[in-house]
């Protein structure tokens, strides 16, 4: 839980500066997840803080603003490194406020095309009245119909969902 705590004040510390690091914040975390060896350096004691900040320098010139570089040295100089996932993580929470935009998981019994999904999104941007993020997957044993989890909400309009409500009231008697 502290690891999170710290990478959630570096988060709002780079969400601060007031530009838009996202994308390169996920870009970097990426890389270092990517290939061992990035990894391998900026956690290595064996290499200096001053080693680990002249090559992120060298390695973003060009690629990502200075003030970004800056903020990535910090963390180097700290010896935060380890936590650029989490920090971009939450990074991305904090953005997500920020654009009043929620994530979806939505599942249907048979692959979406582009034009379903988009419908989806747009009845849940209009239903939940923020802009949706949708990832969507199939399961067929749903039978028919969409499940949707924002977060740790479930709207369950399952045909499976509604078979099985249909067939406890037979059997109850309700």
């Amino acid at each position: 839980m502290k690891s999170v705590t710290i990478a959630r004040n570096y988060a709002e510390a780079l969400f601060a500066a007031g530009a838009q690091f996202g994308d390169v914040l996920d870009a970097v975390a990426g890389a270092i997840q990517a290939d061992e060896r990035i990894a391998v350096v900026l956690e290595s004691p064996r290499v200096s803080k001053a080693a680990k900040s002249e090559i992120l320098e060298r390695a973003l010139k060009g690629e990502a603003p200075r003030e970004f570089v800056r903020f990535l040295q910090a963390v180097v100089r700290r010896g935060r490194q380890g936590l650029l996932a989490e920090i971009a993580q939450e990074y991305q929470v904090l953005l997500d406020v920020k654009l009043n935009r929620v994530h979806a998981g939505v599942t249907l019994a048979d692959e979406a095309d582009a034009r379903m999904q988009k419908q989806v999104v747009e009845r849940l941007t209009e239903a939940l009245g923020r802009e949706v993020r949708a990832y969507f997957r199939s399961d067929p044993k749903i039978l028919g119909g969409v499940v949707v989890r924002v977060g740790d909400r479930i709207f369950d309009g399952s045909v499976r969902r509604r078979l099985t409500a249909l067939q406890r009231r037979m059997l109850t008697g309700e």
